[in-house]
């Protein structure tokens, strides 16, 4: 029998209640299927350790889960402590040396959840979105000088390579390609970045022809907004700069229903490092400790996990649990409009994946 090992990092916030969960029905998902096993090995990494140490994770961190099969991410950032210092600290500081450079983000309105499209969406809002997850505006290229002073100044900029930009369309299109649609949406700015931007949207066109099959168009990020709360419908797969695809990814949360069921993943799709899979949602530290946060979005990036792992008939089952639950008002946590706990949620989902029906 395989055993996968995960490491498991909470994080901050309600990272640890939704990790928790999550590592109940995934070794739930595998004891039903009783074909593999899965090993959860544990990191404090996060904002206490921060506080206490002055590190989110010790200097070897990485060589500790380098060998890993996968990482299952909770979430990072506490009020006290900038958001900079913990996304560069913590979750960069994993996904970029690890050369996660492929985000993948799918939407779709599940069961017995009722999305704020309900009268223009119909049945058709199932979009997957990527996101170039290594450089563009995240890159990290900048800096400050002449602090406090009439002339300060600060910069970032974004950075835009064409390995970068090529593996990252050859990326969305192989995916486009896969999904029944093949269609893909290529969103810019080039209007506005007329470098980095333009030679974002002549690589897409440069790949495109090496997809004949697959139907695609370009937006601007504004213009995309709009497209997906008027017309849904049109919308298959995207692919989008790091910042844009941020953005546009937690609007599409919202526009299920909650950024509590989104899930994620951070794929190095050449398995040179370990993928990292997460919810959508952050710390929330207004509902840490409260037994309130919604880990769908954690079970459903379990999912995403699975079917990296190589597991497609666990991570089928495990869908089909996560939807048998939301279908179920009662079972609804309060950013859904429900009353069940994180625990609720849990049992039933680890309930629908040992029955019979399944």
């Amino acid at each position: 029998m395989r055993t996968y090992r995960i490491a498991a990092i909470p994080g901050d916030g309600i990272g640890t209640e939704v990790i928790d969960a999550g590592v109940e029905v995934l070794n739930a998902c595998a004891g039903r299927e009783g074909t593999f096993a899965i090993a959860f090995d544990h990191f404090d990494w996060g904002s206490a350790r921060y506080k206490r140490t002055g590190a989110f994770m010790p200097d070897d961190g990485r060589e500790q889960i380098k060998g890993h099969d996968a990482i299952l991410f909770g979430s990072a950032g506490v009020p006290d402590v900038p958001d900079h210092v913990t996304l560069w600290g913590l979750r960069l500081a994993i996904c970029q040396p690890f050369d996660q450079y492929a985000n993948v983000r799918p939407t779709r309105i599940l069961p017995g959840i009722t999305s704020p499209l309900r009268a223009v969406s119909g049945p058709e809002l199932d979009w997957v979105i990527v996101r170039e997850n290594s450089e563009g505006e995240y890159s990290g290229v900048g800096g400050r000088v002449h602090r406090g002073l009439p002339e300060e100044v600060a910069t970032d900029v974004s950075m835009f390579t064409r390995t970068g930009v090529e593996r990252i369309m050859r990326f969305a299109f192989d995916l486009a390609r896969s999904r029944p649609r093949k269609l893909l949406t290529v969103v810019t700015k080039s209007n506005a970045q007329r470098h980095g931007m333009v030679l974002w949207d002549e690589i897409a066109a440069e790949v495109a022809r090496g997809y004949p099959d697959v139907s695609w168009d370009k937006m601007l990020v504004d213009a995309m907004t709009m497209r997906m709360t008027l017309r849904p419908q049109t919308i298959d797969t995207v692919v989008a700069t790091n910042l844009h695809a941020d953005i546009l990814s937690d609007l599409a949360a919202a526009l299920a229903g909650s950024l509590g069921i989104a899930p994620t993943a951070n794929l190095n799709p050449e398995r040179r490092f370990p993928s990292m899979f997460e919810p959508i949602h952050g710390s929330a530290f207004d509902i840490m400790g409260k037994g309130i946060a919604n880990p769908v979005g954690t079970f459903w990036s379990g999912v995403m996990m699975l079917e990296h792992l190589g597991e497609p008939a666990a991570a089928a089952r495990l869908m089909r649990a996560i939807e048998r639950v939301t279908a179920d008002p009662s079972l609804h946590t309060p950013d859904l409009g429900g009353r069940a706990t994180t625990a609720d949620v849990t049992a039933a989902v680890c309930r629908a994946l040992a029955a019979d029906n399944l």
